[in-house]
């Protein structure tokens, strides 16, 4: 709907066919059966979304399915196609002091900037979402003049996530400029939140930082403010549905769904709120502004609303949950807030061990207390909680200003946990027989975690102690100061730095045997003969070789020689097990005294030298 030049109500019918009426409205009522006029009816469109009028009194239509816009004189008689562009539908418009007409778009969710001198269009952003719902231009109340606002959304948008707790603290604040002190109403009371200082030994803090407003997914809806010069910026972003936009006060006025929102954004300040929320429709499709009240249009069901500027005599804000993460002992609520004279504000709580809000396990609400100073939840232990605010004035003139709430909690102390210990033999050079010990481990309170470390024989009962009191997660056990053997490592993590000597809880975690063998293998001989045939001499050597721990790795041999090695397998073809037989045959041997050296190593590279002498 819109006005036309001479204040008479126009109105976009749409359906299988669609028109543009005009109504007469002398007796303050309008009957869209009776009295209507017809002054357009297009014969290529079935719908039409957006009506603006210019300076003028000349009327703009946004249609569909195939996106066009049309332009009329102001009493409606003459129409002209002013653009056809390439997406099915125009969803919104908009007209500059300049006379250019601004378009928004379904399908590829563009704005255009349209010249009607010249019925050209050039895109002045491209958005990420699929529909340009509303445009609006600034009046110079929002930011500088001739700035245009565009709301970009999706109609599959689904807000899946539960969201907990307020968003962070903004880094700061923009600088505004001629903005007045904060401070209370005469007589009124100030409170404000103490300051804490976390340091990483803390064992709790008593401020707990609040759960972040989480980031905004792909296909969150925006709202972009695009300059005269073409410059875009993102100024809000919410994960729903947006139908409209208004202007009052300096602050942008957003309607969305499906939870029936009004969000008003500063986009000097950068502060955000929801300012109205329907408890049964589920969306706001219209606003208009008139003075200082707003007119809300809504559906499912439809109603239509008006919101006056005096305060109501009570108010109550609902918390999204606190999740403390563990079940929790909650501790003091604090406000900073400015409460004026015959204002106050009164605080319940409850709490639960489940993530929804509507859940019958949660606790009774508490009763209400004033808040004047730090209050103590006297909610049962839980993980999560909820308060409950109530705002009370009793004039109906000033009310209290709530800018920033904390909830305390503890967690009670939680026992570290290790979640793996491994150990591995270091293959470096100067390394031999050294084992690198790991482990990872986690603690759900963050304390400050310290290790020891000790281990034992296989089958022994008794540990000893390797190291106690280690910072890093990994140490360096010299293997060779142990007899050979399978051992276990333990891992223990301790939280006494961040604990009392009566809190401090432990985890350990055993790691899987782990082989120290320092030895070489064994070499015995099984037999050892010299043979003649034709006349010719050989040597037949037989050997056993064994391992106590390790699979035998490798045998080489050599003659009169220390240099020449040559390789050898087992009689059985594969090397595998710790006990290998071997038979070395040497032939073409010249007469005399000669010296056999045998060199046999075990998979981890312990070698054993034995010699043979024969004389032929």
């Amino acid at each position: 709907m819109a006005l036309d030049a001479a204040g008479r109500l126009l109105a976009g019918i749409s359906g299988e066919k669609c028109k543009l009426c005009r109504f007469q409205a002398e007796s303050g009522t309008v009957n869209p059966s009776g009295d209507g006029e017809t002054i357009f009816e297009p014969n290529d469109a079935k719908y039409i979304f957006a009506i603006v009028t210019d300076s003028t009194g000349n009327i703009f239509l946004g249609t569909g399915p195939q996106g066009k816009v049309y332009q009329l004189d102001p009493q409606g008689r003459e129409a002209k196609l002013l653009y056809d562009c390439l997406d099915n539908n125009i969803l919104s418009l908009s007209v500059g002091s300049d006379g250019f007409v601004y378009a928004g778009s379904d399908e590829r969710g563009l704005v255009y900037k349209i010249d009607p001198r010249t019925k050209t269009a050039t895109v002045l952003y491209d958005s990420d979402q699929p529909e340009v719902t509303a445009l609006l231009l600034a009046a110079g109340l929002i930011s500088g003049q001739g700035d245009l606002y565009a709301a970009a959304t999706s109609a599959r948008i689904v807000d899946s996530a539960e969201r907990f707790a307020s968003q962070l603290p903004m880094a700061g604040r923009p600088e505004v400029p001629s903005q007045k002190p904060e401070s209370a109403s005469d007589g009124g009371l100030k409170l404000q939140i103490a300051n804490t200082k976390r340091g990483d030994d803390a064992a709790s803090a008593a401020r707990p930082t609040p759960v972040a407003k989480p980031a905004r997914p792909s296909q969150a809806s925006c709202v972009y403010k695009i300059t005269k010069d073409g410059f875009v910026t993102d100024i809000f972003s919410e994960t729903a549905v947006l139908f409209c936009l208004a202007e009052q006060d300096g602050k942008l006025l957003v309607g969305a769904g499906n939870d029936g929102q009004l969000f008003a954004v500063d986009p000097v300040s950068e502060q955000e709120a929801i300012i109205y929320k329907d408890e049964q429709a589920s969306q706001i499709t219209a606003v208009a502004v008139a003075g200082n009240d707003l007119y809300l249009g809504t559906a499912n069901p439809a109603k239509l609303m008006r919101l006056g500027k005096p305060f109501a005599s009570e108010g109550t804000y609902t918390s999204d949950l606190i999740d403390a993460g563990q079940p929790a002992k909650w501790g003091k609520l604090q406000i900073e807030a400015d409460m004026p004279r015959g204002c106050k504000v009164m605080v319940a709580s409850r709490s639960g061990n489940v993530k929804d809000v509507n859940d019958p396990t949660f606790s009774n609400w508490t009763d209400l207390v004033e808040v004047t100073e730090p209050i103590q939840l006297r909610c049962p232990l839980g993980r999560f909680c909820q308060y409950k605010l109530v705002l009370q004035s009793e004039q109906g003139r000033t009310s209290p200003v709530i800018r920033e709430i904390a909830v305390a909690s503890a967690v009670p102390n939680l026992a570290p946990k290790i979640k793996s210990v491994s150990v591995n033999r270091v293959e470096a050079p100067g390394k031999t027989g050294v084992f690198k010990i790991s482990y990872k481990a986690e603690d759900d309170n963050g304390d400050k975690l310290t290790y020891k470390i000790d281990f034992r024989k296989v089958g022994r009962i008794n540990w000893i102690e390797l190291e106690d009191d280690i910072e890093k997660e990994d140490h360096e056990w010299d293997g060779k100061t142990v007899e050979d053997g399978r051992y276990e490592v333990r891992a223990t993590a301790s939280d006494a730095r961040s604990n009392t000597t009566t809190t401090k809880l432990t985890g350990s975690r055993i790691s899987d045997p782990v082989v120290v063998d320092n030895t070489g293998p064994e070499i015995k001989t099984v037999e050892q003969k010299i043979d003649a045939e034709n006349g010719k001499k050989f040597v037949t050597l037989r050997l056993q070789v064994s391992d106590q721990l390790s699979a035998i790795g490798q045998m080489q041999y050599t003659v009169d020689s220390n240099a020449e090695w040559k390789g050898t397998v087992p009689d059985d073809l594969v090397y595998d097990t710790t006990d290998e037989k071997f038979t070395i045959v040497i032939e073409d041997l010249k007469p005399g005294e000669h010296i056999l050296a045998v060199k046999v190593q075990d998979d981890l590279g312990n070698t054993t030298y034995k010699t043979f002498e024969f004389n032929l």
